[in-house]
């Protein structure tokens, strides 16, 4: 049993919107192993590794914790009650600890929620054999409607990791210039990302693409020098107590045709419409079809490939997500991405992305750098 300090703490509040949103879905319990959603119950981090761990939680009691007893330092001090069943270096071993600790939460034959996008086939494995009574099922939206509602304290949080965000490129911006390779800004950007106070683990790896592969919107850093007539499309972000930032912006290398300026305006004006048109109770598909109706109307609606946006919080893709056919209607501390983007192949692509939150009466961009075509190089 870990010491309860009962000071004040999100996490308590949260466990119980959970228990109430999946013994609404029909399940006994929901079980985790580490991820985002165990991160944001519990505040508890753990890597995935050869060791299991398991959190069972459930609607009434505390819950409880399976994990090795090198990690068990980790819940000294926790705010809230936890069980916590412990096991030695000894694989064999371990399936009689997960017994034990499934019969002390009074669980046998039940239905059981899991995440699908974070439960591997280790855990489920031993998983089927402790209960071998139970019903698994997914509890993904249970789980994503209690995360994709950020307080104020997260939204705080999102907001200067949005900010070292963009400290660290305008520092990386002085080092783009003709004949310098993709790689080598990537390289430069994830240094000032650091140094400017981001974390070690990146939100993501950064996407710096320039000329044709611009046109990819998720291409990764190559040893491709840029060249004058290059659309430069940066895609980055950081992660800051455990939340992220996810942006974009588009850059000219030297003197580029008109029309590839043409693109890289209707682009900005595109994530201006989709910004001007969200607020609570907006239904998230309408802000994709306004968004990509300034696209069609220019002419380039073929090249717009993507969604308009995601959400972000302690995930660099959460719910909610602007794709055109989600009737789901936004709602205050909903935060996400407006990034619509103009890709053509084989010639230059341009993106826009800025991180929104809803708000009472509309929406708070968290992010502020320009977004007109900037000339480097």
């Amino acid at each position: 049993m870990s010491h309860y300090n009962p000071t004040s703490s999100p996490y308590p509040a949260r466990q119980a919107r959970l228990a109430k949103a999946f013994t609404g879905s029909g399940f006994d319990c929901v079980v985790l192993n580490p991820g985002p959603s165990l991160t944001y119950l519990t505040g508890l981090n753990f890597h995935l590794t050869e060791r299991p761990v398991i959190a069972i939680f459930l609607p009434a009691e505390s819950p409880v914790l399976i994990l090795p007893r090198l990690e068990t330092l980790k819940l000294e001090g926790l705010p809230f009650p936890m069980r916590a069943f412990p096991y030695g270096e000894e694989p064999r071993e371990w399936l009689g600890v997960f017994q034990t600790a499934f019969q002390a939460a009074g669980i046998g034959k039940a239905r059981i929620g899991v995440e699908p996008i974070c439960l591997r086939f280790l855990e489920l494995q031993i998983l089927e054999k402790a209960v071998p009574q139970a019903q698994f099922g997914s509890a993904e939206e249970s789980l994503a409607a209690l995360r994709q509602f950020k307080d104020a304290s997260e939204i705080a949080i999102i907001r200067e990791a949005v900010q070292i965000a963009q400290r660290g490129l305008q520092a990386t911006l002085p080092v783009i210039r003709e004949g310098v390779t993709e790689r080598e800004i990537a390289a430069e950007l994830m240094v000032q990302l650091l140094r400017a106070g981001g974390e070690p683990e990146p939100a993501f790896t950064p996407i710096v693409s320039g000329g044709p592969n611009s046109a990819n919107p998720h291409a990764s850093p190559s040893d491709r020098p840029l060249q004058s007539g290059d659309l430069l499309v940066i895609d980055w972000g950081v992660a800051h107590m455990g939340y992220i930032s996810d942006l974009t912006r588009t850059f000219a290398i030297g003197e580029i045709e008109p029309e590839y300026q043409h693109i890289a305006r209707i682009v900005a004006e595109a994530n201006a419409a989709g910004r001007a048109a969200a607020g609570p109770g907006v239904a998230a598909g309408m802000v994709d079809q306004i968004t990509r109706q300034v696209i069609e109307k220019a002419g380039y609606g073929e090249y717009f490939t993507t969604r308009t946006g995601h959400g972000i919080g302690m995930q660099v893709h959460e719910d909610p997500y602007i794709r055109a056919e989600n009737p789901l209607l936004l709602q205050p501390g909903m935060a996400f991405t407006i990034e619509p983007g103009i890709y053509m192949p084989g010639r230059n692509g341009a993106r826009v992305e800025d991180d929104v939150v809803i708000t009472d009466t509309g929406i708070d961009c968290l992010s502020d750098l320009p977004r007109e075509l900037r000339v480097l190089g």
